[in-house]
């Protein structure tokens, strides 16, 4: 049954959620190596085990503690009120934060592409309250897909922008909302009377903005990835942003997006080879024709969480590696306000190469854990199907094939890579 929410649901916590550990309100968001983000990760975690041993539920714990902790932040300078990370800093985190509970990551990856894209405006948008406020707490999100739109990635938009007096009309469908349900605004996309495409910022309960939480995905299930309607929403002239065409050389190109799936994709590893670990120390059974009366010692089981243990270290390796050439090409646009194009093209190849290289190095490791458990794992009980359906759902965001095929030509042909965003 779909719930039909109008305002995102974050204000109320069921009793038997656990509290925020961490008295007050924190001014800057942690340190990447510090015990307080430990904590903070530790109590998500178990917050997603036991929504998982209860029948399921969203992770709203896991948002208030990333508000109050201003995780949303970690990429402003300290003294914005930022933690000061590096790209490499933020996918640690991302990383990190999936191993705990992949669907929080995921909920804030259009705000954290907010957020870059502010640091990168800020010499241009000196009066606007946008990096405070992420400073603050304050959670973005963003509605642009649309299930009537034929070519997947193109901006033409059946929602509409209509003048009304000196504001504006928003009337249209989103799909694939990720993290509008729990975000304070939404940069919405539509195009106006002429056509043209244009961009709103509006805030997520603002009247007539429906968030319909209909996502039904085999996994990632906890996102808020489903429908959003705009129902005669009114936007003000202040309220316009501006909409940042792929065909724009001021425009980066969309690696981020893409890398931080690919981060929880390696997060999701982290967990795939600490439930193999556990389910070999917890094993009492074994088979009669077993190459050890123990499982814990026998050879062929340890081979098994050692390559699920190797997958995991490559991955997240490569999705470092692709985080490097993000950091160069952010460093540069933040400094200069314009992008170098040559960077960019680098990190969106090596992101769409991370892409391609750890898609079935995933899908099988997610699928080998099983050879770990034997027949007992396979239980609905022990939920270790969610990581296979986690992975599968990722990467069938742009889809592999795709990527696989610019990627050679580009390295046989010299063919440029595609300026859309989803490259």
């Amino acid at each position: 049954m779909t719930d039909i929410i109008e305002s995102p649901a974050l204000s109320t916590q069921s009793d038997a959620e656990p509290a925020p550990s961490t008295a007050g309100q924190p001014t800057a968001a942690p340190p990447l190596d510090s015990p307080e983000l430990r904590e903070i990760i530790a109590e998500i975690a178990e917050d997603a085990r036991r929504r998982r041993q209860s029948g399921g539920g969203r992770p709203e714990l896991a948002l208030k503690l990333i508000r109050s902790h201003r995780l949303g932040a970690v990429r402003l300078p300290i003294e914005l009120g930022g933690a000061g990370y590096s790209k490499r800093d933020l996918y640690t985190l991302i990383i990190r934060l999936a191993e705990a509970d992949p669907d929080v990551p995921h909920i804030l990856r259009i705000h954290w592409g907010f957020t870059e894209d502010r640091l990168r405006l800020r010499g241009q948008e000196s009066d606007r309250q946008w990096l405070a406020d992420i400073a603050d707490g304050v959670l973005y999100g963003g509605v642009s897909s649309e299930l009537t739109t034929k070519t997947v990635g193109t901006y033409n938009y059946d929602t509409t922008l209509t003048v009304d007096g000196d504001g504006f009309r928003l009337n249209g469908k989103k799909f694939y909302s990720t993290g509008s349900l729990y975000s304070d605004y939404l940069r919405v996309t539509a195009s106006d009377d002429s056509g043209a495409q244009r961009a709103a910022l509006i805030p997520a309960d603002r009247e007539g903005v429906i968030h319909a939480d209909d996502w039904d995905g085999i996994g990632q299930a906890q996102t808020g990835s489903g429908t959003t309607i705009l129902d005669n929403v009114y936007v003000s002239s202040d309220e316009l942003i501006r909409f940042d065409s792929p065909e724009d050389p001021s425009r980066p190109r969309g690696s981020q997006p893409q890398l931080i799936l690919h981060a929880i994709a390696a997060g999701i590893l982290r967990a795939v080879v600490a439930d193999a670990a556990d389910l070999l120390r917890t094993r009492s059974r074994t088979y009669v024709y077993a190459a050890a009366p123990n499982p814990t010692e026998d050879p062929q089981l340890l081979e098994v969480v050692g390559r699920l243990s190797s997958a995991a270290f490559v991955a997240e390796a490569t999705v470092l590696a692709a985080a490097d050439a993000q950091d160069d090409a952010a460093a540069y646009a933040i400094a200069n306000g314009v992008v170098c194009d040559h960077r960019e093209q680098h990190a969106s190849l090596l992101a769409a190469k991370t892409k391609v290289g750890i898609e079935d190095l995933a899908l099988k490791a997610a699928g080998d854990l099983f050879a770990v458990g034997g027949a007992s794992a396979t239980r609905s009980s022990a939920h270790l199907d969610r990581h296979w359906r986690n992975l599968r759902t990722l990467f069938s965001h742009n889809p592999t094939p795709y990527k696989a095929r610019v990627l050679g030509d580009h390295a046989v042909n010299g063919t440029p890579i595609p300026k859309a965003g989803f490259f």
